[in-house]
């Protein structure tokens, strides 16, 4: 008869496999956390709408009729819409997944499971968020009367890709707030501050046109930037990949995810005592 001996410090072969083995546990609190979300709301899940819908307008209103830049031959609302979508998929799910440990306190005081199931459930939850608000985009595309071409194929694609973006720095942020309560007021301003300094109201290929390539590749150091391009090339048709950039912002993201890895497995045996 094999002996099964749970602790949080286990070899990093059982603890993959302990993550497999409590999928039930992962399944049911990200079910938890969607019915929760908006109990007691008046409008629910449309909330999942309303936010991104109207940074959408105000952006759109702004950026493109007052500013009036430049939308990549197609109408600024779209281009706007194909920023905004994945930003707040990242930004929601990197602020859920950071106060996830410490939001479920009781429960990791309590019993030993993989602790990289909260933050893993959190991202789930926004992903869910995410999915209901790509009725804003299927509402502007056939508003402007504009097609899809093959290019959508590929949006499964970046969206896995927002996955791991949003993964790498969750799990660090997570592991932080923890330990550092601080990040609770860090947090919300380093989402605030990543929203204007990444182009969910701009193309990129602003930035190329003023200050050349270089430019372009000092802006995708920001590993949300490849995402926004990723899904503004699949889902906008006209808009050109520079796939240089892209690899930067790309790498870059496996290697927050290694990181945050790395630092969530280092302190999680501390999580129970800390917290």
């Amino acid at each position: 008869m094999s002996k099964l001996v749970i602790e949080a410090g286990c070899a990093s072969k059982q603890y993959w496999a302990d993550l497999w083995r409590y999928r039930e546990l992962f399944g049911f609190l990200a079910w938890r956390d969607i019915l929760v979300r908006y109990k007691q709301t008046v409008i629910g899940v449309a909330w999942a709408v309303i936010r991104p819908l109207l940074t959408i307008l105000i952006g759109a209103g702004v950026f493109g009729t007052l500013a009036k830049l430049p939308s990549d031959g197609v109408p600024y609302a779209i281009m706007v819409c194909a920023g905004t979508l994945p930003w707040y998929f990242f930004s929601s799910a990197l602020s859920e997944s950071a106060g996830s440990l410490v939001g479920n306190a009781n429960l990791i005081s309590k019993i030993y499971f993989p602790r990289m199931i909260l933050p893993a459930s959190a991202v789930v939850v926004a992903f869910v968020d995410f999915a209901i608000s790509m009725i804003i985009l299927a509402g502007l595309m056939v508003w402007y009367g504009m097609m899809p071409t093959w290019r959508l194929c590929a949006l499964p694609l970046f969206t896995a890709l927002a996955f791991v973006t949003a993964m790498g720095p969750g799990l660090l942020f997570t592991a932080l707030n923890v330990k550092y309560r601080d990040f609770r007021y860090i947090i919300p301003f380093v989402v605030q501050f990543g929203q204007f300094v990444s182009p969910v109201f701009y193309s990129t290929s602003v930035i190329q046109e003023r200050f050349g390539d270089v430019g372009r590749i000092i802006v995708s150091i920001n590993p949300i930037v490849g995402v926004i391009d990723g899904f503004r090339w699949a889902i906008c048709g006209t808009t050109e990949m520079h796939w240089g950039s892209f690899a930067l912002s790309s790498v870059l993201s496996l290697v927050f995810l290694v990181i945050g890895v790395k630092y969530f497995r280092a302190t999680e045996r501390t999580f129970a005592d800390v917290i």
